[in-house]
């Protein structure tokens, strides 16, 4: 049976990732800080105990991904009892607190800065590390780094939470190329509008009653459940061409219309979709989008003058 750790199983996407891949027959090891009578820093109930409860067979490892030697045991251990592993998801603080508060860039708040680089970007790179390590020995794996939005750029609420999500996409490619030769599939996967824990608590609603919160925010009628994503790691995971994708940045939305999965209710939301058609212009944002175009075309060009360079040399 093919293994999976989902790093950040507690809750959100982390979650609904570990059902996904449970669904879709894998061996889930849940792996996380919060567990039964130590919960959540961030005043959180859940816990990676429940949530391997959800899934057959899954086994709840407490780890804390900020701790390098705490990683590397986890990969032992896993490569030890199962002999390896087949795909890692990292969804570690997703939802850090020490982010801070919407604000215009230059005005965020850098008080916590150093916990929040420890928590959301060094313990990914650890993880990413030692996932890497461990599936490249086997020739074979997939590596998913769970981001916000499906560019570059436009993710995150101020100055620290979007360089850090940015560097999450980075971290993916990046390794892409490292380990292609390995055949080790690398990518960067977004959720689309989330209706995780948080979420529902933040508009007062449940899993049950969440088309409620549509009448506070309409664009939540348009939400998917953490399991969306789950069931879009899985379809990945099983393709034969994975390695296809290796480096990009992919979206819950693209892999739905691609492997044709739905979500727990039976439907196939769309944020992709809804944003280009509903979002972009009622929030004002075509003019930074055709600004992102630009700079992106520019780095392109860059690359292609290199090539043609090189070739007029030889």
């Amino acid at each position: 049976m093919s293994v999976a750790i989902v790093a950040g199983a507690t809750r959100g996407a982390g979650r609904g990732i570990a059902r996904g891949l449970g669904e879709a027959g894998f061996t889930v090891i849940c792996t996380g800080r919060s567990v039964r009578g130590q919960p959540s820093s961030y005043d959180m109930p859940e816990t990676i105990d429940e949530t391997a409860a959800m899934i057959p067979g899954a086994i709840a490892m407490r780890v804390d991904h900020t701790n390098e030697r705490e990683v590397e045991q986890l990969f032992a251990r896993v490569t030890a009892e199962h002999g390896g592993v087949d795909v890692v998801v990292d969804s570690v603080a997703g939802e850090d607190p020490a982010f801070g508060k919407w604000s215009g860039m230059v005005d965020t708040d850098l008080s916590r800065a150093d916990v929040a680089l420890r928590q959301a970007l060094l313990s990914h790179l650890y993880t990413a590390k030692h996932a890497g390590l461990a599936m490249r020995a086997r020739k074979r794996g997939l590596l998913v780094e769970v981001v916000e939005h499906d560019q570059l750029l436009g993710a995150g609420s101020n100055l620290l939470s979007a360089v850090v999500k940015s560097s999450l996409k980075l971290l993916a490619t990046i390794l892409a190329e490292d380990l292609r030769k390995h055949r080790v599939a690398c990518v960067s996967l977004t959720p689309g509008f989330l209706r995780s824990e948080n979420m529902l608590r933040h508009f007062g609603v449940t899993a049950e009653t969440w088309r409620d919160a549509g009448k506070r925010d309409p664009h939540f009628l348009h939400s998917e459940s953490p399991l969306f994503i789950g069931r879009g790691v899985a379809a990945l995971a099983k393709d034969p061409n994975a390695m296809a994708k290796t480096g990009l940045i992919l979206s819950s939305w693209q892999l739905a219309r691609e492997y044709g999965f739905t979500d727990e209710d039976g439907s196939r939301p769309d944020w992709g979709a809804h944003w280009r058609d509903d979002v972009i212009d009622a929030m004002h944002m075509r003019t930074g989008i055709e600004r992102h175009i630009a700079w992106l075309e520019a780095l392109t060009q860059n690359a292609r003058d290199q090539l043609t360079t090189s070739r007029a040399r030889t």
